[in-house]
């Protein structure tokens, strides 16, 4: 089994690769990002930071399960964002918040709480649906990805990926 030093730059360089695709899909794509899409990014980032940070510290009993705990942290904050995103897109029509101004604008015109809160709430772009990839749209790729990284943190919490004893 691989230590956890290369299990957190496994994990550093899949949402490296995550944010370079939710980059590709904006400015080359040209999807517009909607604020729960900006909330993800924030969450896969963090979880990156965290996964970039052990494996350079490579630290050794509970300085490796803490870092767990933090993996496990942001992709459980970054699952729920997504199948809050999810649960929009499921809605009715009629029942689809409106839509709202670009979080560019928001950040601009607004305290950064009150955009939190109009991002977590969620507005009708982000039920738009404008990709998806064998069935699921860009939340639930998402969601998948958040869902493996919160159990890879949650394995190396409780003890998974332990460097080996020395054998004399």
């Amino acid at each position: 089994m691989p230590g956890r030093r290369l299990v957190f730059l496994l994990i550093f360089l899949v949402c490296a690769a995550l944010l370079a695709t939710a980059f590709y899909m904006e400015y080359v794509m040209l999807l517009e990002p909607c604020p729960l899409c900006w909330l993800q990014r924030m969450a896969l980032m963090a979880v990156g930071a965290v996964a970039l940070l052990a494996a350079l510290h490579g630290p050794k009993g509970w300085g490796g399960r803490l870092y767990g705990l933090a993996l496990a942290f942001f992709s459980i904050l970054g699952t729920a964002l997504a199948a809050r995103q999810l649960w929009l897109q499921s809605l009715p029509e009629e029942q689809v918040p409106a839509c709202g101004p670009s979080v560019d604008y928001l950040l601009e015109v607004m305290p950064l709480r009150e955009v939190l809160s109009i991002a977590m709430r969620g507005t009708g772009d982000c039920a738009e649906v404008v990709w998806r990839f064998l069935g699921l749209s860009i939340p639930g790729w998402t969601a998948i990805f958040f869902v493996a990284l919160a159990l890879l943190g949650l394995a190396i919490l409780f003890g998974a990926f332990r460097p080996k004893a020395a054998a004399y």
